[in-house]
């Protein structure tokens, strides 16, 4: 398995693994809109500071990481995403996150790599722990879907 740069021809099989509005706002955040569009995807990763990654495992798509630069030598993991059910709770979304922390200090000289979570996205959670990552603070309730009240956790990683 491997990271590759995702590229244009990539947005619709990341689009196929949005399935739901409340799916792409536990995913995306308040950054993208549902139904996501290729628009919304170039517009988003065509950011300077954005490094969009797709896992692939020969040719197949397994997940998406983006790599957000916060400064010189911090990067946040941003819209981790294993791709569907057929290939979730196999141990991915570790290989994900530690290939995208891998390329953030060989490509960046990152030494901080930190995120944001739903608290309830409790298999997101333990994945983070798993590998070393803590709770530097929680913001509850600032976001919210239907109605409903989430609590965002930042945690973060050091001296990679």
């Amino acid at each position: 398995m491997h990271l590759d740069k995702f590229i244009e021809r990539d947005c619709p099989q990341l689009i196929s693994w949005i399935s739901s509005e409340e799916f792409n706002y536990l995913w995306g955040g308040p950054v993208y809109k549902y139904p996501l569009t290729i628009k919304q995807i170039t517009a988003h990763v065509s950011k300077a500071e954005v490094t969009p990654l797709m896992l692939r495992d020969n040719e197949l798509e397994i997940g998406y990481i983006e790599l957000h630069r916060e400064s010189e030598s911090t990067y946040r993991l941003c819209r981790v995403l294993i791709a569907d059910e057929s290939v979730r709770g196999k141990g991915y979304g570790k290989v994900l996150v530690n290939l995208a922390i891998d390329h953030a200090k060989k490509a960046f000289n990152a030494t901080t790599i930190n995120l944001a979570v739903f608290e309830h996205n409790q298999n997101a959670v333990n994945c983070y722990q798993s590998l070393g990552f803590n709770v530097i603070r929680k913001e509850a309730g600032l976001r919210s879907f239907n109605g409903d009240r989430w609590n965002l956790l930042y945690m973060e990683l050091n001296n990679i």
